[in-house]
């Protein structure tokens, strides 16, 4: 009997676990949005600047 609660509030406790990982990669993502776009936008233009000269 011991074995099986220790089993059922591990699994409950990594369910939760993922969850909370899941929504805190997801709001990052989401906040962090605006600056990845600017800064692809810059790498890319960086990129197209030093081929045209070529």
């Amino acid at each position: 009997m011991a074995i099986g609660t220790s089993l059922g509030a591990a699994l409950v406790t990594l369910a939760a676990l993922y969850w909370v990982i899941k929504w805190a990669v997801k709001n990052a993502i989401e906040e962090s949005r605006s600056e990845i776009s600017k800064a692809v936008k810059k790498g890319l233009e960086e990129y197209y600047d030093e081929n045209k000269s070529e």
